[in-house]
């Protein structure tokens, strides 16, 4: 994630899948946080197919784009 481009086409991703309620990302530190009950795969799956590699951090958050 390089730009509000990016942004973009990560919370549409994310707010497609079922169960989330809100996405706030965190460009600078590449970290996404989900509220909602989704599951943790589809939100990979979501962002994987957006062309945004991710996977969930220790914290909870889900790390994105090489993050």
């Amino acid at each position: 994630m390089t730009c509000a481009h990016c942004v973009k086409h990560v919370t549409e991703a994310l707010t497609a899948v079922a169960g989330v309620e809100s996405v706030d990302v965190n460009l600078e530190a590449g970290k996404v946080s989900v509220k909602g009950n989704a599951d943790s795969q589809a939100l990979i799956n979501a962002l994987d197919e957006a062309g945004y590699p991710a996977n969930v951090a220790h914290d909870g958050k889900t790390t994105c784009c090489g993050g």
